[in-house]
């Protein structure tokens, strides 16, 4: 192998690693009519699972990677993930039925999870605290050019050659990122430092993980942090088609927000060490809960057409933008005191904000009634909820 990689060499390649989702939810956004076409065509709105089943499969499976890469060592389970994922992406290319695709896309989430979590363990095991939220956040920010152009990707692949061909080039991206791993980045966990794979101590994990008040209360807002991206995510694209009958603009303006929302990981990492992680995630929730009233006034007035079009504009912008100055902010929030279990602690805090967000995600985007109002509507009061439970938190930190 060669020498390791230098600093922004190693955000680019942990930024990829992460890119492996965002890809696999983003570049099927636009397959999502004609898979409900062609598998569920008397439930078509059932067609949005597909971004639920995968990130359902990947918030189980970060349960163990974690573990198992505190057992092993972090690049035998991003190897592992790696091939797991392959497999789901070529199950999926020959799914006979709706509930088959979803099988597939589980597996895939399964896989993605050793990527996911292992880079995160990668990266605190050689930063902490502000540090670390400064490198995810100069992460974030490469990792967001991803979902810019993977509906675009996804489109043109569609148009090319049907929906299934954005399963193969799934395997592809992750064999191009994997062989980069592979050759360039070395093991971050020393053999003495590794940990025994036992149920036991598994079990010991997560109950120190959840002893943390702190930590509880970090996986809660970030849960609630999943649950609105995911919503908004798996119903954009019906909103795009079915209330602004702008199907095939879509790609474009979804580009156009992710690539402005890019910024806010860059502001991050320039604020964060000034402010501190808890006021940067305070005060982007009331962002989102502003943001989010304005849109609920416009609907209750009854506005259409373009005004109504840009109004959601600026509304999608803000739930993009708000991911970046959260995300990483509450995983170094979480992470912060359990640096000596960091690949158990990654896997507890992904598996449990994933699943949960999931859980609220997926009935958010069934509701959907050809308006943006169930999605605005809920994304409103889980902000309000979220802005609470980070009160508590300053609260928690002044008694600590």
């Amino acid at each position: 192998m060669s020498n390791a990689p230098t600093r922004a060499e190693f955000i680019a390649l942990m930024a990829m690693m992460f890119a492996t989702i965002a890809f696999s939810i983003d570049a099927m956004l636009p397959a999502l009519p004609h898979i409900a076409e062609t598998l569920s065509p008397e439930a078509p709105n059932r067609a949005q699972l597909i971004v639920a089943s995968f990130v359902l499969g990947m918030g189980l499976g970060t349960f163990v990677t974690g573990p198992l890469s505190d057992a092993f060592g972090r690049r035998p389970l991003v190897f592992a993930g790696a091939g797991l994922y392959i497999i789901g992406s070529i199950a999926a290319t020959v799914a006979p039925s709706l509930e088959a695709l979803l099988v597939a896309r589980i597996v895939q989430g399964l896989g993605a999870a050793g990527p996911r979590v292992v880079s995160m363990a990668i990266i605190r095991d050689q930063y902490a605290g502000r540090q670390m939220a400064r490198i995810m956040s100069f992460v974030m920010m490469v990792f967001t050019l991803v979902p810019a152009v993977a509906p675009f990707i996804g489109s043109i692949l569609i148009g090319f050659s049907g929906w299934k061909t954005v399963f193969w080039a799934f395997a592809v991206f992750s064999i191009t990122t994997t062989l980069w791993f592979w050759k360039r980045q070395p093991e971050t966990l020393a053999i003495e430092n590794r940990r025994p794979f036992e149920m036991g101590a598994l079990i010991a994990a997560v109950k120190e993980v959840l002893s943390h008040r702190l930590v509880l209360l970090s996986i809660a807002v970030q849960a609630l942090a999943y649950a609105i991206l995911f919503s908004t995510i798996a119903t954009i694209q019906p909103i795009y088609d079915i209330t602004f009958s702008k199907a095939d603009e879509f790609p474009l303006w979804f580009a156009f927000t992710a690539l402005i929302a890019m910024s806010s990981s860059y502001i991050n990492a320039r604020l964060v060490v000034r402010i501190g992680m808890q006021k940067m995630v305070s005060y982007t929730l009331v962002m989102v809960i502003t943001v989010s009233s304005m849109l609920l006034i416009v609907l209750m007035f009854g506005a259409q057409g373009q005004a109504l079009f840009f109004a959601f504009l600026f509304w999608q912008l803000a739930m993009f933008f708000q991911a970046g100055l959260v995300m990483g902010n509450l995983n170094a929030l979480a992470m912060e005191p359990l640096g000596h279990i960091a690949g158990s602690a990654a896997s507890v805090i992904s598996a449990v904000s994933t699943v949960i967000g999931v859980a609220l995600s997926a009935p958010i985007g069934l509701m959907f009634d050809g308006t943006p109002l169930p999605l605005a509507t809920a994304t409103w009061i889980i902000a309000i909820v979220s802005l609470w439970l980070m009160l508590q938190m300053r609260k928690v930190a002044k008694t600590a």
